[in-house]
């Protein structure tokens, strides 16, 4: 296993990284962000977007596997850095995170999400934009995003009813119910469940055996059923650029950060 990084130029905080390992045709990315529970911060996303966007153009790569450091999928993006000020700055920030998941559910290599613990808000959101999830027993599933003033976004709009229908989306989209790994799969949420701590293993023998598909049936599948993906994801920009504004989520904001509940008002 070679865990050479692919070329790419964001710098990583301390205590935050992007770790990219190659087994064969099979590249391992591995969110590792122990202060916040590998939260998809800013420098994460970009990094993976960079990351993707090379393997596209790397014949040798022909499946890849996400999964998150320490026992948890990835906890939702990082709200401490979360502060739009203004309506440009936030159609920027969702156009720079949008790019990873096009090219998770749409580019052109199969992606299978090994999920581990937590899988939450932008997790969620990152796992549904892989064409395969699977996860450990004792995983745990939520969207969230309406705790801090927000609505689904990175494409879990449109990914999530793909998955579960539009009635089940409804239902983890407003109620923020959490989703345990026997009940994702049963509803589609997830394709296979397994003992903890072997979601990483199946997720890589399933990923070798997508390796060894011919390579263009892949791509071609996955364009096709990503249709409709670029649209949606244009109307997510203008609306969670609205709600990144709304004083209803700078009080989500300050409620996760002091820790309370939050006291919308509707503005």
């Amino acid at each position: 296993m070679s865990a050479a990084p692919l070329p790419g130029g964001t710098a990583m905080p301390e205590g935050m990284a992007l770790h990219e390992a190659r087994d064969g045709a099979v590249l391992t990315l591995t969110l590792d962000y122990a202060a916040r529970r590998n939260a998809l911060a800013v420098p994460l996303r970009e990094r993976m977007a960079e990351v993707l966007e090379a393997a596209e153009g790397d014949a040798a790569i022909r499946a890849v596997v996400v999964t998150g450091a320490g026992g948890v999928f990835c906890s939702g993006g990082d709200i401490s850095g979360m502060d739009v000020q203004d309506a440009l700055s936030g159609r920027e920030r969702l156009r720079r995170a949008h790019r990873t998941i096009r090219l998770l559910a749409a580019g052109s290599k199969p992606v299978v999400a090994a999920v581990e613990g937590w899988c939450v808000g932008a997790g969620l959101s990152l796992a549904c934009a892989c064409d395969l999830i699977v996860a450990a027993e004792d995983a745990r599933f939520m969207a969230g995003f309406g705790k801090v003033g927000l609505m689904g976004d990175l494409g879990l709009p449109f990914t999530l009813p793909a998955r579960v229908g539009a009635g089940r989306a409804r239902r983890i989209l407003m109620l923020h119910e959490q989703v345990t790994a026997t009940q994702a799969e049963r509803i589609g949420l997830v394709d296979e469940v397994v003992q903890p701590g072997q979601a990483l293993a199946v997720a890589t023998e399933r990923a070798r055996f997508l390796a060894e598909q011919a390579p263009a049936p892949m791509a071609l599948t996955k364009a096709m059923l990503s249709a409709g993906l670029d649209a949606a994801l244009e109307v997510e920009r203008h609306y969670q650029t609205t709600l990144f504004l709304s004083a209803d989520h700078r009080e989500g904001r300050a409620a996760f950060l002091e820790k309370r509940a939050p006291r919308f008002g509707g503005g």
